[in-house]
């Protein structure tokens, strides 16, 4: 029998690339999404339209399922609201079920001085409210796991591929079409980076050895930890033309912030993009072997061609 896999927020990016890597890995996959986004669920997987701040009706949603994959992320200016009680939901959902809870977890946990070097010992000092909710997320975790459960987190630099919603789109490539990149940090400085599908293929692998593993693992992703220019020069490859690449207006962010939500909340994680970092992947490494690693210029190409019009369906809008 194939295992099973609830995924809590499948209409998102990362839900939805998951539900495909582990739909397409022969895993049984349940999609949970919010009411009114059937429409943006992922296809040849059972769809399950239920609020994800219904505790109870996720709980019920995750009987029977062997992974439980909180993929769950409001947006920026709901974080403080709704952050915890969705991460509270999911691990109610594991617990009820019996099931490995998998989290993809990021690197606001970490605030500044950014260590230059992230790996799973480095300690967690956040310095912006949406680091110190997702430790807060994290500590919930390992008291369910003091518990009985099961909790897997594999740690990633920002996303880009599989559509819109991200640095990529919103800020960087907004103006490619007239020939323009805003970059969000110095040219120079090392930034991390994890190309969806690559990271989607590492939960899949680790999900199908979650019972070799101890009843709470970390682990991090190390994906393309490249500069600016490498970046930018990426896209400029895929784009097949010159590109002006200026830099962000970070000053207007952050005396936009005391009135309004969005500049606030981007004005306090600035540091992630002026601080050099990267991270260590040798235990995810040595735990899943060969992590899946797409090349630089194919996957900025793909990520590119993700946020074509005729690509999205509707559904990463």
């Amino acid at each position: 029998m194939s295992s099973r896999i609830l995924i809590l927020g499948a209409a998102g990016r990362i839900g939805y690339a998951a539900a495909e890597a582990f739909r397409d890995a022969g895993w049984t996959v349940a999609s949970l999404v919010r009411p009114g986004a059937v429409a943006r669920a992922p296809k040849r997987t059972e769809i399950l339209e239920v609020s994800a701040l219904d505790h109870v009706a996720v709980a019920a949603a995750a009987r029977g399922v062997d992974v439980v994959l909180h993929a769950l992320n409001p947006p920026y200016t709901d974080w403080s609201r709704l952050a915890l009680p969705l991460g509270y939901s999911a691990i109610t959902a594991a617990e009820t079920a019996g099931a490995t809870l998998l989290f993809p977890g990021n690197l606001y946990n970490y605030g500044a001085p950014l260590p230059p070097v992230i790996d799973e010992a480095t300690p967690m000092r956040p310095s912006s409210r949406k680091g110190q909710l997702r430790l807060a997320i994290e500590e919930r975790m390992a008291e369910a796991v003091e518990r009985g459960a099961r909790v897997i987190i594999l740690r990633a630099g920002d996303f880009f591929g599989g559509g819109r919603g991200a640095w990529l789109d919103l800020v960087i490539a907004k103006e490619i079409g007239n020939g323009r990149l805003t970059y969000p940090g110095p040219l120079e400085l090392v930034h991390e980076w994890a190309y969806l599908p690559d990271l989607a293929a590492a939960l899949v692998r680790l999900a199908a050895i979650r019972d070799k593993l101890a009843r709470f693992e970390t682990f991090g992703f190390a994906g393309h930890a490249v500069t600016g220019h490498e970046f930018t020069q990426a896209i400029a490859k895929a784009a097949g033309r010159g590109l002006e690449v200026k830099r962000m207006t970070w000053w207007l962010v952050h005396a936009l912030g005391p009135f309004l939500a969005l500049p606030r909340e981007l004005s306090e994680i600035a540091y992630l993009w002026h601080e050099p970092h990267r991270i260590a992947g040798d235990k995810l490494t040595a735990a899943i072997g060969e992590v899946p690693h797409t090349p630089l210029d194919v996957a900025v190409a793909r990520a590119l061609q993700d946020l074509a019009p005729h690509d999205q369906e509707g559904r990463k809008k």
